[in-house]
């Protein structure tokens, strides 16, 4: 056994000398070395990779794998006779003053160091390394917990009175009482251990690594932590890893095929691609700004606090269908979530379930959906101050929370804001008011009555859409549609179904949302000439600017939107102006019409049925950015040139 035991030793003296080890810990210890602060504690933490070290030596990599602890202290003797020999730490006295933490890059990809919390029995005593993979639903308040304490005997005339023969270093699964308590007593004269306070050495490494919400792969070792008659089954993390994943890096034949099809445009593919989306749930042609937006929405969804955002408001007589197809779109992303009405959208602050009385935050609907889709449902449902909180939301894509400590045990009160990375979809159900939410001559041409809803709530929304078909005038294709479905559920109605599958389209958002797109100067000149004459038109005296203090980041996160869509990597003015198109009506559903004047379906004006109406389509496109010109040069605050304007 000692023969194997030195034999290990070697090993990791050279795996840490060709891994790079070596030269980190050579570097700590002169940290300490140099520091003018008294140490009782001298923690270095050794990446470890288990393959490199199992190509070395398959004993010592089983040993790591298996018996971390017991691999932890034959690293502890090294990492003791390195600094002794070469004289690193000169206020080292024993060994036990080491403290090793051993951090696994990875485990082998194999179930047995998968950790299963559903698998019964649940294996907690074996104190080895386990992974986990998932998304963090909940947070506690942040507690340092002791890394190290040094104890001294009480008694005068003992030797062990003075020096650091006692020192007492946090294992896995252990519990604080279990590092520092009062009960402890000196093996050699049996007298009562006493801690020295001023060596205590305390820690939250990985605390901050992690945000609830979002998504991890932990490495760590599984414990059991008794709290009175209640038993928490818990891993101790000693690596943290974000998960973010691969989109595809191509895009189906179909689509491929498509793409080259309508190359002569830059309009046909993302109008093909909303023509015929989601027709497992509405016929192909219906809806079509409607499932536009919805996928430009997909495509603007990513996990970073700088991302563009484009939330969607639907006003809708017709909940049946809007919320089947809403339900169906949020499918096609790994973070879709249809928020249930009985809880809570944001996160929210309640007492740890586990019976520790602390203050634990709960992520809720809008955090699980991060870097995704939250989908809230009819927003007509919610109160007063549901809508407020919202609201603020997303002004600023945070949420703060209040902990009162005097609530959950703590000495003084916690604020914790949160990033909130998600787009929001939701719908206003005008045919539940007991108001006639419809067009009336007391109002503008082209407004709808909003009332229903706060003011300010629907600015932030980046999109109004009103959906084509009223329930009271439903077409002969959704009838149809929604009766054959009612009959057969798994019916394949229409041939482009079969073209363009549900998975076809989950492959095509996740590539599209990965594209990296730049703004054009051509089209940064465009937006920033009808977000100003905009401004100029829906101006009055009485209450100012009608455009919210986002137009423009709206109007920008679009025309990216379109320009991903398209599966391009630079924005074009053509992107500009359907972004312009889309942001113009729902203006005109908020306030009416403006002196630009675009028609009520500004984008999709007449049905797309074969190669002609594509060529019509691009036809009525070319003339509204011709409008759209003439209105930038009419209202705007200089002449703005464009190469292609003749």
């Amino acid at each position: 056994m000692h023969k194997e035991i030195q034999k290990m030793k070697e090993i990791i003296l050279v795996y840490l000398d060709r891994s790079g080890g070596l030269e980190k810990f050579i570097h700590d210890c002169k940290r300490y070395n140099d520091s003018k602060q008294s140490y009782a504690v001298y923690r270095f933490v050794i990446s470890i990779n288990p393959s490199d070290v199992a190509e070395l030596d398959a004993t010592l990599g089983n040993c790591i794998l298996h018996k971390p602890m017991e691999a932890a202290g034959i690293f502890q003797s090294v990492c003791f006779v390195a600094i002794k020999t070469l004289s690193l730490i000169e206020q080292l006295q024993t060994e036990a003053q080491i403290s090793i933490l051993l951090k696994p890059t990875h485990l082998p990809p194999l179930p047995s160091y998968v950790l299963s919390l559903s698998a019964f029995p649940f294996n907690y005593s074996s104190k080895r390394f386990y992974m986990s993979e998932g998304i963090a639903i909940a947070m506690g308040t942040v507690t340092k917990y002791t890394q190290g304490a040094r104890f001294l005997c009480t008694g005068e005339t003992c030797p062990f009175s003075e020096g650091f023969r006692y020192i007492r270093v946090h294992l896995p699964g252990a519990t604080e009482s279990a590092t520092v308590r009062n009960d402890f007593v000196c093996g050699l004269c049996s007298s009562p251990l006493q801690e020295d306070m001023k060596f205590r050495v305390l820690g939250d490494e990985l605390a901050n690594r992690m945000t609830i919400g979002n998504h991890y792969k932990i490495i760590g070792i599984p414990a059991c932590v008794q709290n009175g008659p209640q038993a928490t089954a818990c891993i101790e993390v000693s690596s943290v890893q974000p998960c973010k994943p691969n989109g595809p890096s191509f895009i189906g034949e179909n689509f491929q095929y498509l793409l080259s099809l309508t190359s002569s445009s830059c309009w046909r593919f993302t109008a093909m691609l909303a023509n015929v989306f989601a027709s497992q749930v509405v016929p192909p042609g219906t809806y079509n700004t409607l499932k536009l937006a919805i996928l430009l929405s997909l495509v603007q969804t990513c996990e970073i606090e700088s991302a563009d955002y484009l939330d969607l408001l639907i006003v809708t007589s017709d909940t049946l269908i809007i919320d089947r197809l809403l339900n169906y779109s949020i499918c096609l992303l790994p973070r879709g979530i249809r928020h249930p009405s009985s809880s809570d959208i944001f996160p929210s602050v309640s007492k740890d379930k586990h019976g520790t009385g602390s203050a634990s935050i709960q992520a809720c609907s809008a955090l699980l959906a991060q870097g995704g889709i939250c989908y809230i449902g009819d927003l007509s449902s919610y109160k007063k101050d549901k809508l407020e909180l919202l609201q603020s939301v997303l002004e600023s894509r945070t949420t703060t929370l209040f902990i009162p400590g005097k609530k959950y045990g703590e000495e003084a009160d916690q604020q914790v804001t949160i990033a909130v990375q998600t787009n929001f979809w939701s719908y206003v159900d005008v045919g539940s008011s007991p108001k006639k939410h419809i067009a009336r001559d007391s109002f503008l041409i082209g407004q709808m009555d909003l009332s229903l809803m706060p003011p300010n709530l629907l600015d932030v929304f980046g999109l109004l859409i009103y959906n084509e078909f009223p329930s009271c005038q439903l077409s002969f294709p959704v009838v149809n549609h929604v009766l054959q479905k009612a009959i057969n559920p798994e019916a394949m109605l229409y041939r482009v179904s079969q073209q363009f599958r549900t998975q076809d389209y989950e492959e095509l958002i996740l590539f599209a949302k990965n594209l990296h797109v730049q703004l054009s100067s051509e089209a940064e000149n465009l937006i920033q000439g009808y977000y100003l004459a905009s401004r100029r038109v829906r101006t009055d005296s009485v209450h100012g600017s009608k455009l919210s203090a986002s137009a423009l980041k709206i109007l920008i996160s679009l025309s990216k939107a379109h320009t991903k869509l398209s599966l391009r990597k630079k924005v074009l003015e053509e992107d500009a102006l359907i972004a312009i198109l889309l942001f113009e009506s729902s203006l005109t559903l908020k306030h009416g019409k403006s002196a630009l004047c675009i028609e009520p379906n500004a984008v999709f004006p007449f049905d797309l049925s074969d190669e002609n109406s594509l060529q019509q389509r691009d036809i009525y496109l070319l003339q509204c950015h011709h409008q759209l010109l003439q209105f930038i040069g009419a209202y705007g605050p200089g002449t703005y040139i464009s190469t292609n304007e003749e």
